[in-house]
C-alpha cells in the first residue's frame, strides 16, 4: 500500500489539534467536505495558495504544515482549550460525531455486519448512497477505507486517553480517569472501535504498524500510572503492570456486548468499568 501524502496527514492532524471538524475547515476556506477530505487523504494536492489559507484559517505557520512528523502521537487539545467537541476542562468526557466522510461513515456499517473481508467497494457505495467511482474518486481502496477509520479511531482514543491522564490528581486518580475514557471509548464508538479491536490483522503496513503503537502508547501510559500507584503505597496488586493489561483488555471487549439500548448509558458503564479496575488494583483507602 502506498503511503499517504505526508502534508495531507500534517493537515488533518494540526486541523485536530484546533478542534476544528472537516466540515469546519472546508466551510473556512470555501471549499466542499469532499475536496478536504482529498486533501487530508493525499488525493488533491495543496496549491501554495490553498495551504497559506489552511494556514491562517488553523492560525499556525504555513511551515508547519510542510514538516509532517508521523512518528508522534495524535495532538491533544491544549489545557484549557476548546476541545474536538466544543468543551472545555474534561472535554474528553463530551463526544460530537466522529469526523468521517460518508463513504467512512458507510464502511463502518459495512464492516461492522460483514466484516472487512466480506465488504465490497460495490457495498459500501450501496451504504452511501453513491456510485463506486464516486467512492474511488476519494479513496482508492477498501484497504484505505480501513486504515483511514483506525487511524482516526485511535487518534480519538489517544488524545481522550492522554487528556484523562493530565486532569488526574494522583497515579491511581490517572489511572481510574484513564480507565473510564477507554471505557467511553469504547461504548460512544462501539462499532468503529469493534471495527480497530477485530480488524488489525487486515491492516497492511504501514497502517498496522501505526495503529500498534498507538495502543502501546495508551497501554504504556496506564502501565505508568498503575506502577507509580504500587509504589506510592496506593495499589497493592502483586503484579500493577500485567493488571493493566487485563484492564485495557476488558474495556476493548465493551463493544462486543454493550448497547446504547441497555439499561446503563455509556456514562455508567465507563464508571463501573474504572470502578472494576481500581477492586482489581487492591486500591488502598488513603
Amino acid at each position: 500500500m502506498a503511503e499517504q501524502n505526508p502534508i495531507g496527514a500534517t493537515v488533518r492532524r494540526a486541523r485536530a489539534q484546533s478542534g476544528r471538524t472537516l466540515r469546519d475547515l472546508a466551510a473556512g476556506i470555501g471549499v466542499s467536505v469532499g475536496t478536504m477530505s482529498a486533501i487530508e487523504n493525499g488525493k488533491v494536492a495543496l496549491t501554495i495558495d490553498r495551504l497559506h489559507e489552511i494556514a491562517r484559517y488553523l492560525d499556525v505557520p504555513a511551515s508547519e504544515l510542510l514538516a509532517p512528523q508521523p512518528d508522534q502521537p495524535p495532538a491533544e487539545p491544549p489545557a484549557g482549550a476548546t476541545g474536538p467537541a466544543g468543551a472545555t476542562g474534561g472535554a474528553w468526557r463530551t463526544f460530537a460525531e466522529l469526523d468521517l466522510d460518508p463513504a467512512l461513515r458507510a464502511a463502518v456499517q459495512v464492516f461492522t455486519d460483514l466484516g472487512y473481508h466480506g465488504a465490497t467497494m460495490r457495498l459500501v457505495a450501496h451504504a452511501a448512497d453513491s456510485s463506486v467511482a464516486g467512492i474511488y474518486h476519494y479513496h482508492r481502496s477498501k484497504q484505505q477505507l480501513l486504515a483511514t477509520l483506525m487511524t482516526r479511531t485511535m487518534e480519538d482514543i489517544e488524545w481522550r486517553v492522554a487528556a484523562a491522564d493530565a486532569e488526574g490528581g494522583s497515579p491511581a486518580e490517572r489511572f481510574a480517569l484513564m480507565v473510564e475514557a477507554i471505557a467511553l471509548c469504547h461504548t460512544v464508538r462501539r462499532d468503529p472501535a469493534f471495527i480497530t479491536a477485530t480488524e488489525t490483522r487486515s491492516l497492511e503496513e504501514p497502517a498496522r504498524s501505526a495503529v500498534a503503537e498507538a495502543r502501546r502508547r495508551i497501554q504504556r501510559r496506564l502501565d505508568r500510572a498503575a506502577i507509580a500507584a504500587a509504589a506510592d503505597g496506593s495499589f497493592a496488586a502483586p503484579d500493577p503492570r500485567n493488571t493493566a493489561r487485563v484492564v485495557a483488555t476488558m474495556c476493548m471487549a465493551l463493544p462486543y456486548w454493550f448497547s446504547s439500548e441497555g439499561p446503563a448509558s455509556s456514562a455508567e458503564v465507563a464508571r463501573d468499568y474504572a470502578a472494576h479496575a481500581l477492586a482489581m488494583m487492591q486500591v488502598q483507602p488513603r
